[in-house]
């Protein structure tokens, strides 16, 4: 494996309760990538990515779309530290 970055992103708009957590893993698993979504309290879906810079944007364009269902209005992204996940988890909400 080569160079590898984390992203933290933030997605608002209508993503829960439409699969986006299960459709992000198996999205996740797809590309390549490692990380984690969860719900959060305010509605919105907070997920870590994991890989190498190229998987990783393939993944952060997912999530810009989202699953059928979802309405995604904005995806706020930031860098994460690298933390080494050996796969692509769903967590508790927050």
């Amino acid at each position: 494996m080569g160079h590898v970055i984390r992203k933290r992103a933030t997605v608002t708009g209508q993503v829960q309760g439409v699969g986006f957590r299960w459709s992000a893993r198996e999205q996740a698993h797809r590309i390549g990538v490692t990380g984690w979504a969860r719900n959060r309290a305010d509605g919105s879906v907070e997920v870590e990515v994991e890989g190498e810079p190229e998987a990783v944007e393939r993944m952060l364009g997912w999530l810009r779309t989202g699953p059928p269902g979802s309405a995604v209005e904005e995806v706020a992204v930031s860098d994460a530290p690298v933390d080494g996940d050996d796969e692509f988890r769903i967590r508790q909400t927050v």
